[in-house]
């Protein structure tokens, strides 16, 4: 343990973004998007097991047996990391991601301020995309941050695994990971609509059924933000909708375009004027122009709605790097982003396990009263506050809840 918590401490420094071991090769680091390895940095099989060991908790070790991969996160040395153990045909692999020590700002992560008016939305759906590690978490985390520190809101969320630690501050957040505290993102979702949430959010959307859940909750009157692996807000708006079957398309569109606020799109670029990697975004926000684009499934168009959108928010990639990035007087290392807080984060604490309880299955508790429902208002129409959210018995299907929120009878 000691000999990791020193590369630990020596990637940190170094502004490493990624770490990977392998019993008995050489440890290889990224830095700036390029890979690097450490010739005299060699752990063995044995000290890799012992280091996981070390690290997980005996649920995470049986998930490791069952599945022959987990996520985990930790913080060890005032570091935060994300893991990924696996198994190879070599034996044991270890993938780290280093995150900041506490959940960062805008500023830290030279972040666009037009993000922050959207952490004061009252609800809808606000979408990160990007590909695997450029950063959508992270920039989530200072979403997250932003709302704890200046609205008074409840705030759940849905990790896999919970990376960054929140203390709460103007609002409450609850923190809830996958296999210790839910089962599933889709019963997850249908328990926090009982929860009295105002913020929900997903770490990441990958099954039609999540998708479904996710949309509707927006809909219903919570600001709702998720990730989602898509490199375009095209590609991103024609995955969620092909999640759904054909004929049901023409109603999802409807929905998404009365409850949608943002597409982002992020990208870490290497910046030579800055000599670091930053994210780059492109955004695509609600709009009448939007709007039309998504109910006539004209998809297709949305890139150059977001060239000729500035006046309403929209930015392309090019733009986003020329006029913002390149225009900034002084970006902020990544360094800076990746100090401590000098607060401890509090510890993750699993769900007591139950002998016998079979987690697929939802709980049988007396159904609630689900008193009055008004129509929920799309985000354009939105004047004071957000539609009261739709309340919902345990056993509630999904069809059900859809007709709730629509005023008719399944």
């Amino acid at each position: 343990m000691e000999k990791f918590k020193r590369l630990v401490a020596s990637c940190v420094r170094g502004n490493v973004s990624d770490l990977h071991l392998r019993a008995d090769k050489p440890a290889a680091a990224r830095k700036n998007g390029q890979l690097h390895f450490q010739r005299d940095i060699v752990f063995s099989a044995a000290e890799l097991d012992e280091l996981l060991t070390s690290l997980t908790t005996d649920r995470q070790r049986r998930i490791l047996a069952e599945r022959w991969s987990v996520d985990f996160s930790a913080r060890l040395a005032e570091s935060q990391m994300r893991f990924n153990a696996f198994h190879t045909a070599d034996g044991l692999g270890l993938a780290v991601r280093f995150l900041p020590a506490s959940a960062p700002s805008f500023e830290d992560l030279n972040l666009h301020p037009s993000l922050r008016a959207l952490c004061a939305r009252p609800f809808g759906l606000i979408l990160i995309c990007g590909p695997t590690g450029n950063g959508k978490s992270t920039t989530i985390a200072a979403m997250l941050r932003e709302i704890n520190e200046t609205r008074t809101a409840h705030v759940v969320t849905l990790e896999d695994p919970i990376e960054y630690r929140f203390v709460s501050n103007r609002s409450l957040i609850d923190q809830r990971e996958l296999g210790a505290h839910f089962h599933s993102f889709e019963q997850g979702l249908l328990d926090v609509l009982r929860e009295d949430a105002d913020v929900i959010m997903v770490g990441e959307l990958r099954e039609p059924e999540t998708m479904r859940l996710t949309v509707n909750a927006a809909e219903s009157g919570h600001l709702v933000i998720a990730t989602l692996h898509a490199a375009t807000a095209e590609e991103a708006l024609l995955r969620l909708c092909n999640a759904f079957a054909p004929d049901a398309q023409d109603f999802v569109r409807s929905q998404l375009a009365s409850c949608l606020c943002a597409v982002v799109v992020q990208h870490l670029e290497f910046l030579p004027q800055a000599g670091f990697r930053a994210p780059v975004l492109s955004m695509a926000v609600s709009a009448p122009a939007l709007r039309n684009i998504i109910r006539e499934n004209r998809f297709n168009q949305i890139e150059n709605l977001q060239q000729a959108g500035k006046a309403e928010g929209m930015f392309t990639f090019e733009r986003y790097r020329q006029e913002f990035l390149e225009a900034k007087a002084k970006l902020t290392p990544p360094a800076l982003a990746f100090r401590s807080s000098g607060q401890a984060a509090p510890p993750i604490l699993p769900a007591p396990e139950q002998p016998g309880l079979n987690l697929a299955q939802p709980s049988q508790a007396a159904p609630c009263d689900p008193g009055p429902r008004q129509p929920p208002k799309a985000v354009h129409e939105l004047e004071g506050e957000a539609p009261e959210p739709y309340r919902i018995d345990d056993a509630v299907s999904l069809e059900e809840l859809v007709a709730q929120m629509h005023g008719k009878t399944p």
